[in-house]
């Protein structure tokens, strides 16, 4: 009785409550609108829900894991998620012209999700044993080791998600200690190259042009962000669809599974990328600067604990996955309100997928783990002291 009593406590210390109470406030608005997108309750609806529950335990499961021995598991991590991202390009299936996902028989996953966590754990792993002796070729070794995921996921085709892994191992590089000096001519070119696509639209635009370093679909996407009215039916008809429902939601919103839009099926994949249409056509202006109000608490939460954390390990971790949540809530609304191409990213905690939710799950629990590691350092040396 007294083990038991005592595993249990271990459970609730390992809870970053803050943490916690927002994930819970998330989680169930993410389940409420899942609930109106479906319009009622459906197997989406159930699929998501015991989703949900999977991911708790995997979250309490990652926080009760010591850091020190996620550490030592990280490359591991990064060698199965190449491994299993090299088994996609021979076994993988393919639905709606890419291949991106493994069926192992008792699950169906998606390496390039999972990769998202291993290459930021592996690349914290990594500077912790250069920490205090870190040089220019470290740099190197660790844009190797971020270019090989990203060259595999381009290949499936899934340059959202290729982007996503890229961006989780720049944050970890600039929190060991890139110089800022050098990002500076990389967000030039971004400038630059946004600047002339807009200027010379028309020209680029055109069928006859051929964007050598982009798909044809990858174009079409851009192309649709400048004009969606160019293919108001085709690939303009998801922006279309989402801006309106957006637009329709005025300041309170039409009220809770009152959105036309949503609810006679305008909007496309509603309960996946543009789930958070449903939101704004259902809460309006208020409910969705309310709801990023409570992404931003969740991420400011998480770098609050990397600041706090004592090991280089956890505080470039903890820094990184905090930016690639912000980095997915950013891609995800801009492209439902139309500043940013359709690239397929979910809105965490509320898109339907147990493969993006449990990658979550275990982002949350890493966190949660090194808040409490960090909570039981203060306990001992405080003690101590």
């Amino acid at each position: 009785m007294i083990s038991l009593f005592n595993a249990i406590m271990r459970v609730f210390k390992a809870i970053d409550w803050p943490l916690m109470l927002m994930l819970i406030l998330l989680s169930s608005i993410g389940l409420l609108i899942m609930h109106s997108a479906v319009g009622g309750t459906d197997w989406r609806y159930a699929d998501q829900s015991r989703y949900f529950v999977y991911a708790l335990i995997v979250m309490w499961g990652v926080a009760l894991l010591p850091p020190g021995w996620l550490a030592k598991l990280s490359p591991a991590a990064y060698a199965l998620g190449l491994v299993l991202l090299v088994g996609v390009e021979f076994f993988g299936e393919t639905s709606k012209g890419a291949t991106r996902w493994l069926d192992l028989g008792f699950v169906r996953l998606q390496p390039s999700e999972l990769m998202k966590i291993a290459l930021p754990m592996a690349l914290a792993w990594y500077f912790q044993k250069r920490d205090g002796k870190i040089a220019w070729y470290d740099f190197v070794v660790v844009m190797i080791a971020i270019l090989v995921p990203f060259v595999l996921i381009v290949k499936q085709p899934d340059l959202g998600t290729a982007l996503l892994v890229m961006l989780s191992g720049f944050f970890v590089m600039y929190f060991a200690g890139l110089s800022f000096k050098l990002l500076v001519p990389v967000a030039m070119a971004g400038v630059i190259g946004i600047g002339s696509v807009i200027t010379y639209q028309d020209v680029l635009c055109a069928p006859e042009t051929d964007w050598v370093v982009l798909h044809e679909y990858q174009k079409g996407r851009v192309c649709t962000l400048l004009d969606p009215t160019r293919d108001p039916l085709g690939k303009g008809f998801h922006t279309i669809q989402s801006t309106i429902a957006v637009g329709s939601g005025g300041f309170y919103g039409r009220g809770y599974m009152n959105g036309t839009q949503a609810q006679l099926d305008f909007i496309p994949e509603r309960t996946t990328d543009f789930i958070f249409a449903v939101f704004a056509e259902e809460f309006g202006l208020f409910g969705a600067v309310s709801l990023l109000f409570l992404f931003m608490l969740l991420i400011a939460r998480g770098l609050y604990i990397a600041t706090k954390a004592k090991e280089t390990y956890g505080r470039l971790l903890a820094g990184s996955l905090s930016m690639i949540v912000f980095i997915y809530v950013f891609v995800n609304v801009g492209m439902v309100i139309g500043i940013l191409p359709v690239v397929g990213v979910p809105l965490p905690l509320f898109s339907y997928g147990g493969t993006a939710l449990l990658t979550m799950a275990v982002a949350l629990g890493l966190l949660m783990g090194i808040s409490g590691e960090q909570s039981l350092k203060t306990k001992r040396n405080g003690k101590s002291g």
